[in-house]
């Protein structure tokens, strides 16, 4: 029996058939044209990429300590937190693209050294949107035989089902929800600044930022958002957080409202109340035309001069709690 999706119009999210910001939050800057964003996209200057591939480290990602949570970013957006034997897989994109296509958003060389083999068995799948650099289908159908639940967005099980996860073990939320995945673990669906989509349908299901409590700890896990009165809003509400996982990269100031810029990531680090940020959404796809390491460049300066604490590690490089907070400039 085909299982029946929550409807969207319970959500406050949604109407006219599509879900909304809390704030105004066109997609594009008054002063700017799909035409001028076109050309901008097929001439960018070859520093968007990096010139040699990317150092990584190749971690066993089934020995990783069990006495404090442990973060391992994969590039991007994608990342494992684990503790206590409990894995938590986040928007994991390992087929070597962030398109449709697979001649298309190519990852960087060196950058995608982690694949769906390499992960341990997933108890808790998080995916936060339905971009295709966030949910990657192909990744997500060779890891199903070992994913034990997923938490998502309002509206995202049915491209879930299409990459072959069984829906009952789908759980859709709506912002504020509050799930219990295992004893000890709450997952609860916050606001971001964002928007959804996949091939020409825009808005059709909701994007999430997630707060994570993890026995004795508080993680935030950002997804994709530009910078609004939400992230005050989820510090006053469940911080303070042990760490704070936000992106930085893919801005441009044709788009100011749905991604952040590297100073706004600081910033809303602060507004969470967060003890470290760990900045992600950077060193894996060209997605806009930024030189690839001028986020961590400018979110680093931005951390530094507001003494907020960031941890910068290599892909693969395991960042762990209270204890280990790689912070080499890697990318110079």
């Amino acid at each position: 029996m085909e299982k029946q999706w929550r409807s969207l119009n319970e959500s406050k999210q949604y109407h006219d058939g599509k879900f909304w910001n809390q704030s105004p939050t066109p997609t594009m800057s008054e002063d700017t044209s799909f035409i001028k964003v076109l050309y901008s996209q097929l001439n960018k200057p070859a520093s968007v990429a990096p010139a040699k591939p990317l150092p990584v480290i190749k971690t066993d990602l089934h020995s990783l300590r069990k006495d404090k949570p442990s973060i391992v970013w994969f590039g991007h957006s994608s990342y494992l937190v684990q503790y206590k034997g409990i894995n938590i897989l986040v928007d994991p994109v390992f087929s070597g693209h962030a398109s449709p296509f697979s001649f298309m958003v190519k990852a960087f060389p060196g950058a995608d050294l982690y694949k769906p083999a390499d992960m341990p068995a997933i108890d808790i799948l998080v995916i936060t949107h339905n971009h295709y650099d966030h949910l990657d289908k192909k990744a997500i159908a060779a890891l199903q035989p070992n994913i034990k639940s997923v938490y998502t967005s309002l509206g995202v099980g049915q491209d879930l089902v299409d990459s072959g996860i069984s829906d009952a073990i789908i759980t859709e939320m709506d912002w504020w929800e509050t799930q219990q995945p295992l004893p000890g673990i709450t997952l609860t669906a916050a606001p971001a600044r964002h928007f959804s989509g996949r091939g020409l349908k825009r808005a059709g299901s909701l994007w999430s930022s997630f707060v994570l409590k993890l026995y004795d700890y508080t993680i935030y896990l950002g997804g994709d958002s530009g910078y609004d009165t939400h992230f005050k809003a989820i510090g006053e509400q469940y911080g303070p957080f042990d760490i704070a996982i936000l992106e930085c990269g893919q801005y441009n100031t044709a788009w100011p409202f749905i991604h952040m810029m590297p100073e706004e990531t600081a910033q809303a680090a602060i507004d969470l109340h967060a003890k470290v940020l760990l900045p992600v959404h950077w060193a894996k796809f060209t997605l806009a035309s930024h030189p690839w390491n001028e986020p961590i460049e400018r979110v680093v300066k931005a951390a530094t001069e507001k003494n907020l604490s960031i941890t910068t590690p290599l892909i693969g490089e395991p960042v762990v709690l209270d204890e280990q907070y790689p912070r080499s400039h890697w990318w110079l």
